[in-house]
């Protein structure tokens, strides 16, 4: 059952035939990509314990519009892609892409996209909340590879909201 957004905040939605090739691919190769990303990125909150809690649960992300799910958890002090999808997720966030596009562009931050709908969390509050905080409390600015996908997002929402409008 797919959770209830409200489509009425969601503007614009990434077309339905252009999701169909990544649709396709198998979302262990989309885990794998992106925890190779996040572990680089966080490497030092990963090295000083700060997502301990992720340790044996399971976050699914699902990029509603795009077809995209990834599955990610902590082992050994890193974070991995799961791959059996028969593994329950502890915590799960749901959206389109513009409003995934929105947080990491630092355009709008996690609360307000929560509470409009556009992101929706189901699960663990708890864990939700410790993501939640994990993020709010990291230095995103001084990550080089953050600013890297900052800026790529802040380039691409304007060309994204044209686009698919």
């Amino acid at each position: 059952m797919q959770p209830d957004i409200d489509t009425t905040r969601i503007s614009p939605l990434f077309p339905r035939l252009l999701s169909l090739p990544i649709a396709v691919v198998p979302d262990i190769v989309h885990s794998t990509a992106i925890v190779t990303v996040l572990n680089r990125i966080f490497a030092g909150a990963l090295r000083d314990g700060e997502l301990d809690f992720l340790q044996g649960r399971i976050m699914r992300v699902h990029v509603s519009d795009m077809r995209l799910t990834i599955r990610i958890s902590l082992k050994r002090g890193r974070l991995v892609a799961v791959h059996d999808r028969r593994q329950t997720a502890a915590l799960a966030i749901t959206g389109a892409l513009h409003a995934f596009l929105l947080l990491a562009a630092r355009r709008e931050d996690t609360d307000t996209l929560f509470f409009q709908r556009r992101l929706l969390m189901e699960g663990d509050t708890e864990l939700g909340l410790e993501v939640k905080n994990f993020l709010d409390g990291q230095d995103m600015e001084s990550l080089w590879l953050h600013r890297q996908v900052s800026g790529i997002a802040q380039k691409a929402l304007p060309l994204y909201e044209r686009t698919f409008s």
